[in-house]
């Protein structure tokens, strides 16, 4: 709750419930950390089924399964008549900060080009995917790339440190080249310096999309090898205690915490 005091500060109104607020309000924002979470503040006690009506149209920023999201989506419309968007974002912390985040969104047209002004606000674009539940399946795709990638990362600087090379190099030799990414910029100089704070992508955020990655492949038959080879690792990263650290924390599969290897 005391996330909200500046907000009240500069001219909010507190809710004490998501019921309260869903009652008071004709577009309402999610942001949560899993599918368990999404349902217990949509459907628990004094959550926005509580309050919702048929005016309301929830706009949920989580990344979830989009099987939950199609659920939870047609329960809500058959209790209150709300309608939803799922409109996971990319971009991280940076992103975010900076108004520059990219937003994949699965719902009515009609419902998308209404809140996109609103979106615009922190995010730099918006793209709907089709219908209820796509902006999610984009978002597994989007999340699956980065989880992957982040592993290469790490291997890749460990290889250049034991090679001899000054990993804190990489980024800015790579720059606009074919193996460049937002990722790579981001934590390959992490990794060079092994500084893991402040947190920006948690490893068990990543993990858990990669369940999602691995869930969602299962339901439709597509194969995914290097989706699990991504999340055997990474589970076994957060098994060893670094669940709640930043992806930047992936280098120490291969080398230690504290300093760079210097051979």
């Amino acid at each position: 709750a005391g996330k909200c005091d500046a907000l009240v500060t500069a001219g909010a109104r507190r809710a004490a419930t998501p019921a309260e607020l869903a009652a008071g309000v004709d577009l309402l924002l999610i942001c949560v950390a899993d599918d368990d979470a999404l349902e217990a503040v949509t459907f628990g006690p004094d959550g926005i089924a509580s309050g919702a009506t048929a005016g309301l149209l929830v706009a949920d920023h989580s990344s979830s399964s989009p099987a939950a999201t199609r659920r939870i989506a047609a329960r809500l419309a058959a209790e209150t008549g709300a309608r939803w968007i799922d409109a996971p974002v990319s971009g991280g912390v940076i992103g975010a900060e900076q108004g520059a985040l990219v937003i994949m969104a699965g719902g009515r047209a009609e419902d998308i080009s209404r809140v996109t002004p609103v979106f615009l606000h922190y995010a730099r674009r918006v793209t709907r995917m089709g219908d209820t539940g796509a902006g999610q399946v984009t978002k597994v795709c989007n999340q699956l790339i980065v989880a992957a990638n982040s592993l290469l990362i790490a291997e890749t600087v460990a290889l250049a440190e034991r090679a001899g090379v000054d990993a804190a190099l990489l980024a800015p030799a790579l720059a606009g080249g074919f193996a460049d990414s937002l990722p790579f910029q981001i934590l390959a100089p992490r990794m060079a310096e092994r500084r893991f704070e402040p947190v920006q992508w948690k490893v068990q955020t990543l993990l858990k999309d990669l369940g999602n990655a691995l869930g969602l492949a299962g339901q439709v038959g597509s194969a995914t090898p290097l989706a699990r080879t991504a999340e055997a690792l990474m589970r076994l990263h957060a098994e060893h205690g670094h669940a709640g650290d930043d992806l930047s924390s992936l280098i120490t599969l291969h080398m230690p915490a504290d300093t760079p290897d210097p051979a």
